[in-house]
């Protein structure tokens, strides 16, 4: 199968010319692995080929399931693959197999889907942007002097050059949605609890984090949602599910809706004119189509929100390299700088300002359930602004080397007490400002391709529903998708 032909085909379409006898899993899975072959080394999203896995999958003489056949890549964090590391994007990790299938890799093969690799993470997945020691940068398909973000940024950045058209992805403070909003792709985070993280996880992040996918087309997220969004009877809790299938919501026209929206950072922090200029542009969109939009945004301290999330995943982050080190015997130095000194801020926290930090988490839940009762959604930018550049937000070498020793000295314990600190939580989440509510709040929440910058970069717009609101945001994605068209808007590397 030449690759415009198998770009051409969403992973629903794919999964048809298997059903019907036009394709076969191996040519496509042979397509997936050549254009692999031609980008890989440019774009480096790829951690773990696995392709003789594939190769074995793609064999089977039985095939059933909504995706049979269709080439699939799965996130190097938290989605499991019997007998192959996770490694989180560490060193350390790269050493351990995992025992068992995730739930999510479980359902994935039971669907049909030809796994053949992982994609790759900032370590842990803590940062919204693809960059580490151990496996280098990973490059973003619409310039590549440029990130696809994080955490699923080799996810993001595999579907965008074509090598896959969807891919496995999580979130936990925008790990869906950033990449998406990078790369030009539609991204859907779950709300709390749909989406089983199981066995390894319960309820990870305390609520936070959750699973999903990366797609061209908003059809596959809605069929992905449906192969996913199945209960676990190990799960910490029991969510419902709407009476249709989210397949349904592609063609399932929308309500009007009232939607809020806001371009305004919760920090207070600069947003670029890009940013807003998608927003506005989204909003006078969504007003062509008949729903009423007006400028609006929840209640709360956008500081103290980004100080309390920062609490919870520095203490999250110190558990994270303590259980590596144990199950590796590694040292904390054979992990990134980065990841140490989040570690180290993580240790400084004490149990009580973990749980008055975590319980905070309620007052902006709150007040997102005031903003929903006004409106059905909040419309903000994805991102704060364009893309990065590589190394934009890297630590300064400098600093780099000064830190272990630092950190050796006890400078963690006093770090989270300063000025210093609190500008830089700030800082590191300036470019994202609008995507950690949803993760504390456990609601549902995309990011839309509608916006292309003046470089023609990519640049998405965010929707927070209420709970349960999955088939809406798939409803409104559908309406937005018949109306600005993205899925046939190839980046550079993907026209070579």
């Amino acid at each position: 199968m030449r690759y415009d032909e198998y770009r051409a085909h969403d992973a629903v379409g794919l999964a048809g010319l298997v059903a019907r006898g036009e394709a076969h899993p191996t040519e496509l899975l042979q397509a997936a692995l050549d254009r692999h072959a031609q980008v890989g080394p440019a774009i480096n999203a790829v951690s773990l080929l696995m392709d003789q896995v594939g190769k074995e999958l793609a064999d089977r003489p039985e095939r059933s399931g909504a995706f049979a056949g269709v080439p699939f890549l799965i996130k190097d964090l938290v989605q499991d693959y019997a007998g192959y590391p996770t490694s989180a994007g560490t060193g350390p990790l790269r050493r351990i197999p995992a025992e068992r299938h995730s739930v999510v890799v479980r359902r994935w093969l039971d669907a049909g889907l030809v796994v053949f690799g992982k994609t790759a993470t900032p370590e842990f997945g803590s940062k919204g942007i693809t960059e580490t020691r151990t496996f280098g940068a990973t490059r973003n398909p619409w310039d590549l002097g440029r990130t696809p973000g994080g955490s699923s940024g080799g996810s993001a950045a595999a579907v965008a050059a074509g090598i896959v058209p969807v891919a496995g992805a999580s979130d936990g403070g925008g790990s869906i949605r950033i990449p998406a909003a990078h790369t030009g792709l539609f991204g859907l985070k779950p709300g709390r609890g749909l989406v089983s993280s199981g066995p390894v996880l319960g309820d990870p992040l305390f609520g936070a984090a959750s699973e999903g996918v990366l797609s061209r087309s908003v059809r596959d997220t809605a069929r992905m949602l449906d192969i996913l969004a199945v209960p676990d009877a190990a799960a910490p809790f029991h969510i419902e599910r709407p009476e249709r299938p989210y397949f349904d919501a592609v063609s399932d026209a929308p309500r009007r809706l009232r939607i809020g929206f806001s371009h305004d950072s919760p920090l207070g922090t600069p947003v670029h004119a890009e940013a807003v200029r998608a927003v506005e542009n989204t909003a006078a969109l969504l007003e062509s189509l008949g729903h009423r939009v007006e400028s609006a945004t929840p209640q709360l301290d956008g500081k103290q929100m980004a100080t309390d999330f920062m609490t919870v995943w520095t203490a999250v982050a110190a558990a994270e390299l303590a259980e590596a080190c144990r199950r590796t015997g590694a040292r904390p130095g054979e992990f990134d700088v980065d990841t140490q000194v989040l570690a180290a801020v993580g240790r400084a926290v004490s149990a009580p300002a973990l749980v008055e930090a975590q319980a905070r988490w309620n007052v902006y839940t709150r007040a997102l359930a005031e903003f929903h009762e006004r409106f059905d959604l909040l419309l903000t930018p994805t991102l704060a602004e364009p893309p990065l550049l590589i190394g934009q937000n890297r630590t300064p070498a400098a600093l780099e080397r000064a830190l272990p020793p630092l950190l050796k000295l006890g400078a963690g314990n006093v770090l989270p007490r300063t000025d210093f600190y609190r500008e830089l939580v700030t800082a590191n989440l300036a470019a994202v400002p609008f995507t950690q509510l949803a993760n504390i709040t456990g609601r549902p929440a995309m990011s839309v391709p509608t916006h292309w910058t003046a470089m023609d970069l990519p640049l998405g717009t965010q929707f927070v529903g209420p709970p349960g609101s999955e088939y809406l945001l798939l409803q409104l994605a559908a309406e937005l998708e018949t109306a600005v068209p993205w899925a046939d808007r190839q980046p550079p590397v993907t026209r070579r």
